[in-house]
């Protein structure tokens, strides 16, 4: 995919600290971040990468879902939740993000048109084009 203009660019940093702390550079988000247990990371009250991936990933399809209804005029319920999770496993070189699934809840629409958001969404999220070919994305309308 080629890019002609960037419109926007998101910076953060990763400081290697004894508490692993990442902060994003605008300077609204610190956490502390570590791997998952199950990946040989720590217990306790941390937050993962792939956590904020799965934050990252709902909040975009959200915002694809909120651009397609608007564009395509069709009212959208003020309570659309999306719940994503992202599922780690082991790769050749290493560990990968290797299954996403996207729970979409539009309440009070039809089913055939909130199919028809979503997949229209899923064509507009910069996530899914990002993971596009390389994750299998399951989308689920609950």
């Amino acid at each position: 995919m080629s890019i002609k203009k960037v419109l926007y660019r998101a910076n953060a940093s990763a400081t290697s600290n004894s508490n692993r702390q990442v902060s994003i550079i605008a300077g609204n988000i610190e956490l502390k971040v570590t791997s998952p247990k199950e990946i040989e990371g720590n217990e306790g009250d941390t937050t993962s990468p792939e956590q904020l991936f799965a934050a990252g990933y709902s909040a975009c399809f959200l915002g694809a879902l909120q651009f397609v209804a608007e564009r395509d005029k069709i009212t959208i319920p003020d309570d659309v939740s999306i719940e994503c999770s992202a599922g780690i496993g082991a790769i050749p070189n290493g560990f990968g993000i290797i299954e996403v699934d996207l729970k979409i809840s539009l309440p009070g629409l039809s089913h055939e048109i909130a199919e028809a958001l979503v997949a229209k969404a899923h064509i507009v999220c910069r996530y899914s084009n990002a993971t596009r070919g390389n994750i299998d994305v399951h989308l689920t309308i609950i």
